[in-house]
């Protein structure tokens, strides 16, 4: 019996020892890596992507768990790339455009919370190219924004970050050039970002401070294949402002995208407007669930629907059908049946009464 004990606590000590020495890791849309021996993950990963048919804007606001004081994240991008703080002021407003609209559906017949059953009501929800000869990596940019110390990169090789990574004190990920290796062949660029917070001590933890990603490109990409090499699953949420409602080519590995909101919007808020330009644009959110992120097969494409159908999710508030104080249609309606039937009843008893012969 103490032998089994002791192979047990034996056993659950090496499981922690196995996780400090892995450290747990989860990427984004790029590849999230601790220093160390720190944990980080990604939680929540809300993009709002702008894309007029030449250019494309995202910004990206991460939250993030775990203990680490410093991480490194790299995003693969289709061409040279901008990068500037963004003010998350914008995430609030598109959150209030595309809030559900709220509806009151009646019903007549009592419910289980209704008198003489009980009381109260019921809420539902439906929802309906580096140059021959150039070294293997290049840093085409380096800028610090914020907490945020930001490096554009080039790469000729699946193993060109690991060198800069190395010598930023991060090591790079098991199978992390590998599947940079597609990125390397369509000639991408990186971005690359140390997040080491100025106060001493702090954590990168919750909501970070949301960063802006510019580039050209003529077909709208959000890169998602580096997601593929979270250990844990892995959540999307996407807010795409174009000419069009857009919809991925495909689910990539993960759950059905689904539409929360299509329509036509116009920016109010400085930080969106800006955004936009000040001009109505076409606004589709897009949600998405990666359960098990080893099956992302590659990057989101996004592409026009074939109509810019409008729609809106609807939260329907139901309640009990009433008149003037709140009295019950269904109790009006069967007190004025019984009070017919009673006089239907009345009338026939009458007139038995006089159509009946007198008894000697």
């Amino acid at each position: 019996m103490k032998r089994r004990i002791l192979v047990l606590l034996f056993a659950l000590l090496a499981t922690q020892v196995g996780s400090l020495v892995n450290p747990a890791w989860a990427c984004g849309c790029g590849a999230m890596i601790p220093e160390g021996y720190a944990r980080i993950g990604v939680e929540k990963e809300t993009s709002v992507v702008r894309w007029d048919g030449r250019t494309e804007q995202i910004v990206m606001r991460f939250v993030v768990r775990g203990d680490a004081p410093r991480a490194a994240w790299i995003m693969p991008v289709p061409g040279r790339a901008t990068v500037e703080l963004a003010d998350g002021a914008m995430f609030g407003e598109l959150s209030r455009m595309t809030e559900p609209q709220e509806r009151t559906r009646h019903y007549f017949w009592p419910r289980e919370r209704d008198w003489p059953f009980s009381s109260g009501s019921r809420d539902g929800m439906v929802g309906d190219a580096p140059a021959a000869g150039a070294p293997s990596v290049g840093v085409v940019g380096r800028e610090q924004l914020g907490d945020f110390d930001v490096a554009r990169l080039t790469a000729t090789d699946p193993d060109a970050l690991r060198t800069w990574l190395e010598s930023n004190g991060f090591k790079l990920p098991d199978g992390l050039a590998t599947e940079l290796k597609p990125y390397v062949d369509q000639k991408w660029e990186y971005v690359a970002v140390r997040l080491a917070p100025r106060q001493q001590g702090k954590k990168l933890q919750g909501t970070l401070d949301p960063l802006k990603i510019r580039f050209d490109s003529d077909r709208l990409v959000y890169p998602m294949r580096l997601s593929r090499m979270a250990k844990t699953p892995q959540s999307l949420g996407l807010y795409v402002l174009a000419d069009h409602r857009m919809e991925p080519g495909s689910p990539i590995g993960g759950s059905a995208p689904k539409v929360t909101f299509a329509g036509t919007v116009t920016a109010k808020g400085a930080p969106l407007a800006e955004l936009t330009g000040g001009k109505p644009v076409f606004l589709t959110a897009i949600d998405q669930e990666f359960p098990e992120p080893d099956r992302i097969d590659g990057d989101h494409e996004l592409r026009a629907t074939a109509k810019d159908t409008p729609y809106r999710r609807t939260v329907y508030h139901d309640e009990l059908l009433t008149v003037g104080d709140g009295v019950p249609v269904w109790l009006l309606t069967v007190s004025a049946a019984l009070v017919a039937l009673a006089a239907v009843f009345t009338v026939r008893r009458g007139r038995r009464r006089r159509t009946s012969p007198d008894r000697a």
